[in-house]
């Protein structure tokens, strides 16, 4: 037997990539010799992010459908064509001993043509209300590894597994010092520290929100650390002061998570599985603007474990003070959401999804 030979996708967003590079770091760790290939969507941003963690990739011309007729959807049955064409004779080159998505639009003609040519699939599905394209792919995989309860609404139950979502590994494990952490960001040791996380490019309802009630922040006396993303830096950067950090992007966020007594979140798959390990109050914030409104239902999954508090958009100019005001005085409900929170983490969640893609290998 020669070394073994993975095919990975999933992308779109980073909620799809970062698993797919968490699982192949782990099986090149258990497989040294192993040969890896990733496939995404040409345009999208896994073109750029898998080479940047050491792996090939080839793109597919391929798109989710438009929500309304455009031209873009007149394509669409030629994009899924082409992409299934392309994806064939990929998978007939590098002959791979399983394939695994994780996924996104790319995802599909890739494992469709995968199972087809008898290459057992692992699909891994990082959200409480399952993704078009793995629902899609679900009858031909051998296992599905998940990170909720109750997905057999969704899936073939006796192909699923609870794994959990891959997080970063320098979350897991590591506790850094919250002295050392708010001396890396200039807070001051005496103040109770509010991280807002916005993701990557930024969350434009949280940021307004943010910008309104700083003045309600600072009557509490508490100080800021602000991630508004790097699309709204130049917008936010001139409320920079010793008691607000305006931040683009967290490079470090261990020290970031140390230094918080409190944070508000969007409530990607990501984000939520992260927040389990760090075992923080939490006050999610969902997007209304993700597919099937996925961000909302991980939220919910875990203010129905009383482990986190959710606002949804719309109540933020109603509510946000008075709920924001009630955890921070009461040391009971804060205990409460550590503790529930904490409880739901998953930290071995990539090494439980590659033992399950190894079974596949015997």
């Amino acid at each position: 037997m020669g070394s073994y030979r993975f095919i990975l996708s999933g992308g779109g967003t980073g909620g799809h990539i970062y698993p797919a590079v968490a699982i192949a770091n782990e099986l090149k760790k258990r497989h040294p010799d192993a040969k890896f290939l990733f496939v995404g969507a040409k345009d999208k941003m896994e073109m750029e992010k898998v080479p940047q963690a050491g792996y090939e990739i080839k793109g597919l011309w391929i798109s989710g459908i438009q929500r309304k007729l455009t031209l873009k959807n007149l394509m669409f049955p030629f994009k899924v064509i082409s992409s299934l064409l392309e994806a064939r004779k990929i998978v007939k080159q590098f002959k791979p001993h399983v394939a695994i998505g994780t996924g996104g639009f790319a995802s599909g003609p890739l494992l469709r043509m995968a199972a087809s040519a008898g290459i057992p699939c692992v699909l891994q599905e990082q959200n409480s209300f399952a993704g078009i394209t793995n629902k899609l792919l679900a009858g031909k995989a051998e296992k599905i590894c998940v990170a909720y309860d109750g997905m057999e609404r969704f899936f073939p139950k006796e192909k699923i597994v609870k794994t959990g979502n891959p997080v970063r590994m320098d979350l897991v494990g590591q506790k850094s010092g919250k002295e050392e952490a708010l001396g890396f960001f200039g807070l001051d040791a005496k103040k109770k520290t509010v991280l807002i996380l916005g993701g990557s490019l930024g969350a434009r309802r949280i940021n307004q929100l943010v910008q309104k009630e700083l003045k309600f922040f600072e009557g509490q006396g508490l100080q800021v650390l602000w991630q508004c993303g790097k699309l709204y830096v130049e917008e936010y950067k001139t409320y920079d002061s010793d008691s607000v950090k305006v931040l683009a992007f967290v490079n470090r966020m261990d020290l970031a998570y140390a230094a918080a007594d409190v944070i508000i979140s969007r409530a990607g798959a990501g984000s939520v599985s992260e927040l389990c390990l760090v075992g923080k109050p939490v006050i999610f914030i969902p997007s209304p603007n993700v597919a099937e409104d996925h961000q909302t239902q991980n939220a919910n999954a875990l203010v129905s474990k009383e482990a986190a508090i959710m606002l949804r958009e719309s109540e933020l100019d109603a509510e946000f003070e008075q709920k924001f005001t009630e955890l921070m005085d009461s040391k009971e409900l804060q205990s409460q959401l550590r503790t529930n929170i904490k409880k739901l983490a998953m930290p071995k969640a990539t090494e439980h999804i590659v033992d399950e893609i190894e079974k596949l290998l015997k």
